[in-house]
């Protein structure tokens, strides 16, 4: 039981994996940048944005 327990807590003490920890952090990223594009073109101050194309109708 105890050398099981001593195992876990070493697995769990050492050094993640540098590509799993870039992966990670780029995932969170993108998935920040998602949600704020969704927020900002759908969120509540959506209403006020203008369409630059029409503002320039010829």
């Amino acid at each position: 039981m105890f050398t099981n327990l001593a195992k876990l807590m070493q697995t769990l003490s050492s050094a993640p994996d540098p590509a799993l920890t870039m992966a990670v952090t780029v995932l969170v990223i993108l998935l920040a940048l998602t949600g704020f594009g969704l927020w900002t073109a759908f969120g509540p101050k959506a209403a006020k944005l203008t369409d630059p194309w029409d503002d320039h109708d010829d």
